[in-house]
């Protein structure tokens, strides 16, 4: 599994509203990756978000987590604003050794938990290349 730089948010490049020193994140979520035995184990640290209105699709070999704040959502006249509650899309390219009928997720306590169980016996090619 490989995380794909094309993440994408709305922002401006100067962040906080024209402040210059301020640069707003284009990854408005961070994510972890582990593996386990039997998957891939990714976290979304998206705390304070709608569960409902997160949304997870596979396209080919491509996972895309996204996430759209509801209409009306508060916005304040921040001071200070060094956290984000607005929308992200984070897209990552999976093996073929994931079984993508099989994807799961989950929102506790912040984070989405999105689990990525491995094909049994499909275990990926490991090979030394020697070099010349």
């Amino acid at each position: 599994m490989h995380y794909n730089q094309s993440c994408a948010a709305k922002g401006n490049a100067h962040g906080n509203h024209g402040r210059p020193g301020f640069i707003r994140s284009m990854q408005r979520a961070s994510v972890n990756i582990y593996k386990t035995e039997n998957s891939y184990e990714l976290l979304v640290f998206a705390p304070g978000r709608i569960k409902e209105h997160f949304h997870l699709a596979v396209n080919g070999n491509e996972l895309t987590v996204s996430y759209t704040p509801p209409e009306g959502f508060p916005r304040p006249e921040w001071i200070l604003r060094e956290y984000s509650r607005g929308g992200f899309t984070r897209t990552f390219t999976l093996n073929e050794n994931i079984n993508t009928a099989a994807i799961t997720a989950k929102y506790v306590d912040g984070v989405l938990q999105v689990s990525l169980p491995v094909i049994e016996g499909k275990e990926e090619l490991k090979k030394e290349i020697v070099i010349n």
